[in-house]
Order: C-alpha cells, then sequence, then structure tokens
C-alpha cells in the first residue's frame, strides 16, 4: 500500500525477528496466542484509510435513521429477546475486504457488521509488540484513531516503544476508551467479561489482555450465582457482585453447548449490560441487505428470490429470480459466527433446498485485490474497524485490526501450509 515502506519492513525481515515477536506475545499474558499472526502489518496510506472511514460513516450513517430499528424488529430469533436493552450499541466491528475499482484504486466492500465487541486489547498488545521487533515501522504511524472522550488511563502492557511518547499516549487513550465501553461507572471487580468456557476459547488472549489492561475478569458462564435479582461470582471464600457484564457469549453457541447455568439471560437482573446481546442480532448479517450503498455488494435474504413464501423484505408478488450467475454469490446463514455453514459455491440445487430461506443470505461476491507484497506472493486483506461507545450514542472509531489471507477465504483452513497471513493489524499516518 505504501511501496517505500513495504519495500523497507520486507527486506530487513527475518525468520529469527518473527520468532522473537511470536514469543513475546506468547509470554506476554497467561494464555498464549492460539492462532496464527502474520509476519507483517498492513501499511495503509491515506488515502486508503480516509476511504474506509467514509465507507464506515456512510454504513453507520444507515444504522442511526430510524428506518433501521423498523428494519432490526425483526432480527432476533423467537425466544431470544433479552430485557433491559440499551438504546444505542457499545461496540460495533464493520468488515471491509480491500478491492480495487475499475481504475485500480482502493475501494472497501461490506463484509459483514457486528453489534459485538471483537479482540480490541489483544489489538492493543499485538500493535505495541510489532513496534517492539520491527523498527522499520515508521514513528508516525498508528493503528489508532483519535476519538477523544476518555482520560487516558494508566495500564500494564510493559515493554516500551520507541522514542514513542506520542503512539504510548495514544495507546493509553485508546484503552481508556475501552475502559469507558466496557467498565463504565462500575468498578473492575464488580465487572465481568462473560464467555462459555473463556479457557478454552482462541481469542483467550484477548481475555487476558482485558484482564490485564483493564481489570475485568473473564468468566464462564457456568460459575455466575443468582441470588434474587442480583448476581455473583465466587472470589477468595467470598461472593462478589456483578453489576455489569462484559458480553463475549454468543447466542448460537450458547444454544449449541448448553452450559449448565444458575442464572438465564432472559430473567429480569439488576445488572448493566456492556455490549447488550440484543445487538448481537440486530446489527448482524440481518442488516445486510438493508443497506444501499457502493461500499456494500448486493445482498438479499433467500425467501426474496421466491423460496418459500414468507420472510425476506420483499411481499410476495414482488418476489425475484435468482441471479443466472450463482458462481458470483456466496450463501450465508444469518445465525452462525466465524464463517460457519458459509458456501462459497451455492448452486440453485443447495439454494432451494435451504429449510428456512429467511435466515439466510445470498451475497454477491467480491474480489479481494493483492494488496500486500510478500516474499512468496501477494497477500489480499481485510479490515476491521473496531468501534467502541457508552451507550449514549453510536459508538466511536477507535481501532483497526487486519486478517491477511492467500487462500479462497479468511480462516485456518484456506491458508494452511502459507506465510504471511493471519491475524495482524494496520498502521496508517494520523488522519
Amino acid at each position: 500500500m505504501i511501496p517505500a515502506v513495504r519495500q523497507r519492513y520486507n527486506a530487513a525481515f527475518t525468520e529469527q525477528r518473527y520468532a522473537a515477536f511470536m514469543a513475546e506475545l506468547n509470554k506476554a499474558m497467561y494464555w498464549p496466542v492460539d492462532f496464527r499472526v502474520a509476519e507483517s502489518p498492513l501499511f495503509l496510506d491515506e488515502a486508503t484509510t480516509r476511504e474506509l472511514i467514509r465507507a464506515a460513516n456512510d454504513i453507520i450513517g444507515q444504522l442511526a435513521k430510524p428506518g433501521f430499528r423498523q428494519h432490526a424488529k425483526t432480527a432476533i430469533p423467537q425466544g431470544l429477546v433479552v430485557p433491559k436493552e440499551t438504546e444505542w450499541p457499545h461496540f460495533l466491528a464493520v468488515d471491509f475486504a480491500l478491492c480495487h475499482d475499475a481504475s485500480g484504486q482502493v475501494l472497501p466492500q461490506l463484509i459483514e457488521l457486528q453489534g459485538f465487541p471483537t479482540v480490541a486489547c489483544w489489538q492493543a498488545l499485538l500493535a505495541r509488540t510489532y513496534r517492539q521487533h520491527f523498527p522499520e515501522i515508521p514513528e508516525e504511524y498508528t493503528p489508532y484513531f483519535s476519538t477523544g472522550g476518555a482520560r487516558p488511563v494508566r495500564h500494564s502492557l510493559g515493554g516500551g516503544g520507541r522514542s514513542g511518547s506520542t503512539f504510548e499516549a495514544q495507546e493509553e487513550t485508546y484503552l481508556a476508551n475501552l475502559r469507558r465501553a466496557m467498565v463504565g461507572d462500575c468498578l473492575p471487580e464488580n465487572t465481568v467479561l462473560l464467555e462459555i468456557a473463556p479457557d478454552q476459547q482462541k481469542t483467550r488472549i484477548d481475555f487476558a489482555c482485558t484482564h490485564s489492561f483493564l481489570g475485568i475478569k473473564p468468566l464462564c458462564v457456568t460459575k455466575i450465582l443468582k441470588r434474587g435479582r442480583q448476581l455473583f461470582y465466587p472470589s477468595g471464600g467470598r461472593e462478589v457482585r456483578i453489576e455489569r457484564i462484559f458480553n463475549r457469549v454468543i447466542f448460537d453457541e450458547l444454544l449449541r453447548k448448553n452450559p449448565p447455568m444458575k442464572f438465564s439471560f432472559f430473567d429480569d437482573l439488576d445488572v448493566q449490560w456492556a455490549g447488550h446481546p440484543n445487538w448481537y442480532f440486530r446489527i448482524s448479517k440481518h442488516t445486510l441487505p438493508y443497506l444501499k450503498s457502493p461500499y456494500v455488494p448486493d445482498c438479499r435474504f433467500v425467501s426474496d428470490f421466491g423460496h418459500g413464501n414468507v420472510g425476506g423484505s420483499l411481499p410476495p408478488d414482488k418476489k425475484l429470480p435468482l441471479p443466472a450467475d450463482l458462481e458470483n454469490y456466496v450463501l450465508k446463514p444469518l445465525y452462525s459466527f466465524a464463517g460457519l455453514g458459509v458456501d462459497i459455491a451455492p448452486t440453485r440445487e443447495k439454494i432451494t433446498a435451504v429449510e428456512n430461506p429467511a435466515e439466510w443470505l445470498l451475497q454477491r461476491k467480491v474480489i479481494y485485490a493483492p494488496v500486500m507484497e510478500t516474499p512468496d506472493g501477494p497477500a489480499k486483506a481485510e479490515v476491521r474497524l473496531i468501534y467502541a461507545g457508552d451507550g449514549t450514542g453510536m459508538p466511536k472509531l477507535v481501532n483497526q485490526l487486519v486478517r491477511l489471507t492467500k487462500g479462497a477465504m479468511h480462516g485456518v483452513d484456506f491458508n494452511k501450509g502459507r506465510t504471511w497471513v493471519g491475524a495482524s493489524c494496520a498502521f496508517h499516518p494520523p488522519v
């Protein structure tokens, strides 16, 4: 993306430095990294960074309109509505594929969006560790965005940036914004990161980072105690009151695993939600057919194509024929995560065999551009813009993460044996 910086970085790269980088990441927390981390960050030029921001603003502007709330009323599956929904989401994650337009310029294309938190604290550790081990990253480049609104908070990242007081200040402001979103006006001791068996999740390094940087303890849903309308967790022979839940539980997984719990998400609980579970559904793949933008590829509910006569966004007399070029589409289930159930080669027969067509999407594929030069061929990139807020309005842009791939999809199975792929971050000039 920035040829001079990329060439300098690639020329200086060695496997020994990468091994030291990974060793640092794996010893930083009490849980190691359980996924592949790329050999390099992505370097975004100013024009691409601004285009990503412009694309996200276009989409989020549509989410803030009253018409979206009407659309989102049908997003939550029957029986899964959680009480005490917040007026606004605390978190947003907006995923863009980096593509090229007809003139060869980078054009972000929306892949998915979520009203749900992502691995935000891990990204702070990752960016700092890239900087420590790869001094070719320009001093003034940053992964962060200036959002204001929160006072910096000292944390325990350790290590050291290079003459880097500016970067460290940005990092502290970023963590302060996350603290405001996750902890609010409660104490960290009375706030828990709620998950199913957090010590077994692939993202557990992020849970450990959240605990270390913000004091929020990861807690399994099976460890919660309920006393009337209040929740508690055992600690050192006493019961600690839970006043706020930073929710990382995904309902698809909760329903599949059905862990033994002493409370229900559907109880009327005396607790605050940071990342209310309803927003996981309201801003999700269900949102994609609602959005109209040059940054959003065509997307429809399968039920809009006359398969079944119920649901979708079109009345029965307005149903559409299936596209003739199905090889240019992808079939996605609404209620899944981490790419589960996605079919990148849908056929008419597969589509008509879908049992609940109102719970599936047919989305036009995008062509990822080969945006990053690597020693063994170019990598393609997906950029997730990370938003956090205090629940009084739409959350604000604070950071980004990157997934690099050389396979057909952004997943381990599609990138086995490949290098310069996996989890990463983006550095860009200040904007």
